[in-house]
């Protein structure tokens, strides 16, 4: 996905609340402020939440662990 720059003025009481919000998510404030809009917009319905990446761990059985040892 392209990014487009865009110069953004933001009171700075709001900032420092989204800097705080990142920091708790571990996140730029930059990808702070993206979430935030693009939650606003599927929320709103403006855009369809295409895909949503989850990460799916399964632990393996103990007979594949001793068949690979072999």
């Amino acid at each position: 996905m392209a990014k487009k720059s865009y110069p953004l003025r933001i009171n700075e009481d709001v900032i420092a609340a989204m800097q705080r919000w990142a920091d708790d998510d571990l996140r730029s404030l930059n990808a702070q402020i993206e979430y935030v809009l693009r939650d606003s917009l599927v929320k709103s319905g403006r855009v369809k939440l295409v895909q949503k990446v989850t990460t799916h761990v399964e632990h393996a059985d103990e007979d594949d662990n001793e068949s690979n040892e072999s």
